[in-house]
């Protein structure tokens, strides 16, 4: 296998035995890099400072990442006009604090041969908060519902 010191120099090709004889030798670990290369290339290094690294690598990263709810808010299609703004108003608020809203037109019974009155209804939807947020998903008949994503607008 190919050998790699601390400081990252190049030892050459040895024996598995020789490497970690070195690494002993010097109080450190060897440790595989790249298994699936001609021939395998290991490292001789501080395993548990090495893993320690990574670790606050992988903590950083997932500190500056950004977590989207997707929230839902059902509807009929005949919710009547109060309710209407009332379930708007929840909408802007989840695009207002950055997550996706899910609007569902929930249809039962005879309701399903009325599908346009629920297209009506997302595009009004879509009307009523067109500088909030932007239409992610368009709408789109899933079983007994139709359902529309709207995610923050950009500049949000």
């Amino acid at each position: 296998m190919r050998i790699i010191d601390q400081e990252g120099k190049q030892l050459g090709v040895m024996a598995t035995r020789d490497g970690v004889k070195l690494a002993e030798d010097i109080g450190l670990d060897l440790v595989e890099i790249s298994p699936n290369a001609t021939p395998p290339v290991c490292r001789i290094m501080d395993y548990g400072k090495y893993k320690y690294q990574m670790s606050k690598k992988a903590h950083e990263a997932k500190k500056k990442q950004a977590v989207i709810h997707l929230k839902e808010v059902k509807l009929r299609s005949g919710t009547d006009e109060h309710d209407f703004q009332f379930k708007m108003r929840h909408v802007e608020r989840f695009l207002a604090d950055g997550d996706k809203a899910k609007i569902t037109i929930v249809f039962r019974g005879r309701e399903l041969a009325h599908v346009d009155l629920g297209r009506e209804m997302l595009k009004r939807v879509a009307d009523t908060i067109k500088d909030k947020g932007i239409i992610e998903q368009q709408p789109k008949m899933e079983g007994k519902s139709l359902t529309m994503v709207i995610a923050p607008a950009a500049g949000k």
